[in-house]
């Protein structure tokens, strides 16, 4: 909005700034956190009276997490309000990816704010059908797949050679398609822990946000040899206010959390990051900076097949921060442990914009 008004008015005097992502990027930012600081202890306390028992906790799990009933969940609203007024005050709203990455955010956000409101009122851990959501999350992400690749191609391209971007035609729609669904569920199963998720979310947004500024910007683009993605510099933006928004449900997520996000706020930041290195053309590179959710995922695949087929368990618990908590680490230490991982995978993730 911020960004129309000043271009409505051309950009007179101090509403030139406006003309930078890196500035308007920093706007988002701190918009987010503020937001986010401001709401949420009324956000939270209303919650609990809303909620009451708050988040029922799986008794299969460890022991040690009985102690956080009555922990109200659905933070992720927080997240999402936060990150939607941060979001409709400083990006360009004519950019169609803004919209594309608005419309996963939101609707993965409502299909987690369904699961966790059926989770509370029937005082169950399961939620809405496993075979309902993902049609939903498919839907979604099918839409928001055909909305990118009518802009800007269907071409696939590989890490650390620049030179292999088969075009792989509407094929790549179901690619993208699934690359939204299946990171939003792994940040999904990563949020297990106070913090866990937040902090990697947060870490392979900043992560993001460059590489979007980089993708945005021919001169960049062209020397380091990534696909140059005309208008995804503003997605950017959307990173920052991700990361204003995350730090923000961190301040009241951190150890022993006054609040859980819940599938409200992993899927939708899930599929917002999902979106955004589909539209950067960066999937596969999501993949590595976000590795520490694909751990987590993959743990979970493993420890079903082999127990179906063999009756064994390859993890102690699953997913695997329950593993390490199985074998005596504490919840800080996995937690701080599994952010230093998230940020070593960034770097490394970054890392290929160069090796080419």
């Amino acid at each position: 909005m911020l960004y129309w008004i000043a271009d409505l008015l051309g950009f007179p005097g101090v509403f030139n700034l406006f003309r930078y992502l890196s500035f308007r990027t920093g706007g988002a930012v701190a918009t987010a956190l503020l937001i986010g600081l401001v709401i949420g202890p009324r956000f939270i306390g209303w919650l609990r009276i809303r909620q009451g028992k708050g988040q029922p906790i799986r008794d299969d799990g460890p022991q040690s997490h009985l102690a956080k009933r009555g922990t109200p969940t659905m933070g992720g609203l927080m997240i999402l309000t936060s990150l939607m007024l941060s979001l409709l005050l400083w990006m360009d709203l004519r950019n169609p990816y803004v919209w594309a990455c608005m419309f996963v955010t939101f609707g993965f956000g409502m299909i987690g704010f369904l699961d966790d409101y059926d989770k509370v009122r029937k005082q169950k851990t399961a939620g809405v059908s496993g075979k309902v959501r993902l049609l939903g999350e498919f839907l979604i992400a099918g839409v928001a797949a055909w909305i990118i690749c009518s802009q800007n191609g269907t071409q696939l391209y590989v890490p650390f050679f620049s030179w292999i971007h088969p075009d792989i035609g509407w094929f790549y729609i179901a690619f993208a398609a699934f690359v939204i669904v299946a990171f939003g569920n792994a940040v999904n199963l990563t949020d297990g822990l106070d913090g866990l998720a937040t902090m990697p979310v947060v870490i392979a947004s900043m992560a993001f946000m460059l590489i979007a500024y980089l993708a945005g910007n021919k001169i960049y683009a062209v020397y380091l040899g990534i696909p140059h993605v005309p208008g995804a510099g503003d997605l950017a933006i959307f990173c920052g206010a991700m990361v204003g928004a995350g730090l923000a449900f961190l301040w009241f997520n951190a150890p022993p959390a006054a609040v859980f996000m819940g599938d409200t706020g992993s899927l939708a930041l899930g599929g917002a990051l999902g979106t955004i290195a589909v539209t950067t053309h960066h999937e596969l590179v999501l993949g590595i900076i976000g590795g520490l959710f694909v751990m987590e995922a993959l743990s979970v695949i493993i420890q079903v097949f082999f127990f179906k087929r063999t009756g064994r368990r390859i993890f102690k618990m699953a997913p695997i921060h329950h593993h390490f908590e199985q074998l005596g680490w504490s919840e800080p230490t996995v937690v701080i442990r599994f952010w230093i991982i998230a940020f070593v995978l960034a770097l490394a993730g970054l890392a290929t914009l160069k090796l080419r």
